[in-house]
């Protein structure tokens, strides 16, 4: 008996121990505090459920998402008037694209289908099967960098849409969940923070945020009523300022991310981190639940800010 005791005892501090380990963070690098400096407003149509947005041409391209609403849409960057719209099948939920070459990839939320089309005509010429969620995408020049919802970037091929490589995000030494929309520029993947007004600028090579950008208070609070979250950044190369938006918005705003003055070092209270992982390798992200009440519009008498 005192054996088996022993024995039993010793388990519970190896597991005792490797729970611990668990909860560790990882290394981390000094970050700072972003905020948007408005330099246009623009119109926006307010039944976008926003999902992936990026210039092209002088024009923007826009993915739309919920069930049987979802769709690819191409919008005047000055007045928001939609010029161009292809409907999705009605049983795919829209999410995020980029351009590659000649050729546009739009993600869906979990048809596990990529479809593909041809930039000038918007027609589809292709399309690519995956496992897992489709959050957004953007394209480095050389790979495609696709969220999914958990603290990784998935890397793939632009061309075969096979997996490269995964690197987690890491934030105050734990890693980020939830990034969504995503944008490829100069060296960085800048991300919307899902559930937030934040966007993570990430280095793609590490994963760590280098910066949070604070979007908070574009709207004003009738703009406010019935709106979902933060979500769109598109960067116009042309003035070098991104076009961001968000889910059922009724504007976008032309903005730069600067340095405030006063912005710490080293910001102390992070958005959402995934506690129970240390090194940002493969996870899971919200329960489906999760992601689905949340995923459809918000009365503007729920009460819900997401």
């Amino acid at each position: 008996m005192l054996r088996l005791l022993i024995t039993i005892g010793l388990g519970c501090l190896l597991i005792a121990g490797q729970a611990n380990a668990q909860f560790k963070p990882v290394s981390s690098v000094p970050h700072k505090n972003l905020k948007v400096e408005v330099i246009s407003k623009r119109s926006h149509d307010r039944s976008a459920f926003t999902q992936g947005l990026e210039f092209h041409d002088g024009q923007l391209l826009e993915s739309t998402g919920l069930t049987g609403q979802s769709s690819l849409r191409r919008v005047d960057s000055e007045t928001g008037d939609v010029l161009d719209v292809i409907s999705l099948p009605a049983d795919h939920f829209g999410e995020g694209l980029t351009v590659v070459d000649d050729r546009i990839i739009q993600l869906t939320w979990r048809n596990g289908i990529a479809h593909v089309y041809d930039v000038y005509t918007l027609e589809k010429v292709d399309e690519y099967r995956y496992e897992g969620e489709g959050w957004g995408i953007c394209h480095d020049g050389r790979q495609l960098i696709m969220s999914d919802g958990s603290p990784n970037l998935t890397f793939r091929d632009p061309y075969t849409f096979e997996i490269i490589r995964r690197q987690g995000v890491i934030y105050n030494g734990r890693p980020l969940k939830w990034v969504n929309e995503l944008e490829f520029v100069d060296g960085f993947v800048y991300g919307n923070i899902w559930r937030t007004d934040e966007i993570a600028k990430i280095d793609p090579d590490t994963g760590h945020v280098h910066a949070i950008v604070d979007a908070s208070g574009l709207l004003t609070e009738d703009e406010r009523q019935g709106v979902n979250v933060l979500n769109g950044i598109a960067w116009n190369a042309a003035t070098e300022t991104f076009l961001i938006t968000g889910k059922m918005w009724p504007a976008m705003f032309e903005v730069r991310f600067v340095d405030p003055a006063a912005s710490d070092p080293v910001r102390e209270t992070p958005p959402v981190t995934e506690d129970d992982h240390s090194s940002g390798e493969e996870s899971t992200g919200p329960t489906a639940e999760g992601r689905e009440s949340i995923r459809e519009p918000v009365p503007a008498s729920s009460g819900r800010s997401e």
